[in-house]
């Protein structure tokens, strides 16, 4: 990532969140951010229901390999965009994928192809780990973690509390410093 990415990271999450009229101990729904940017989110099986027919899209990745397949922007127009989510997949991961799929958005991300002219996946790392970046930053705002973290919450309560896997809230903690700093604090303070 470009330097100084991540401190501009949690601005836009600081941002959105505040236009949301959230406060950095509130759990965000990205469904809800979804609607307030006019994104629809839709689940594989409504997809298909829209499209009418049992797909193989759907059916490969609900039975066949139901992992490989998180969620995807799909851009009707230049401008027009729709989330399409594994319904398959837990709660908390759905949140994060959608937050994920939102971030590109609020990123400026531009879209590209899902494959490239050789047959393989196209993947920009660098767009990718932003979008991470950002989507663990609105789900998890670094203030509100480090305010619950002070208050005695462990990792997974804080997890919890914003609706994300352990995993996340973990991840999160330490990738901010909040780990660190607690630690700082315990030493300076005894």
């Amino acid at each position: 990532m470009k330097r100084g990415f991540k401190a501009e990271a949690e601005r836009i999450a600081t941002d959105t969140r505040m236009e949301l009229g959230l406060k950095c101990s509130d759990r965000l729904d990205p469904i809800d951010l979804a609607k307030r940017l006019e994104i629809p989110v839709v689940t594989m099986k409504e997809l298909e229901l829209h499209y009418g027919g049992r797909s193989r899209f759907r059916h490969y990745f609900s039975a066949t390999d139901p992992d490989s397949f998180s969620a995807v922007t799909i851009f009707v127009s230049n401008y027009r965009r729709l989330i399409v989510t594994n319904e398959n997949h837990h709660p908390h991961r759905q949140a994060s994928n959608i937050a994920h799929e939102i971030s590109h958005t609020l990123l400026g991300h531009l879209p590209t192809a899902i494959v490239g002219s050789n047959g393989q996946r196209f993947w920009d790392s660098e767009m990718e780990q932003e979008a991470n970046w950002l989507g663990a930053a609105l789900l998890v705002p670094r203030d509100g973690a480090l305010e619950l973290a002070r208050g005695g919450a462990t990792a997974l309560e804080i997890a919890v509390h914003y609706g994300v896997s352990a995993s996340l809230g973990t991840w999160r903690l330490g990738q901010t410093g909040i780990y660190q700093q607690l630690e700082r604090t315990r030493r300076w303070y005894g």
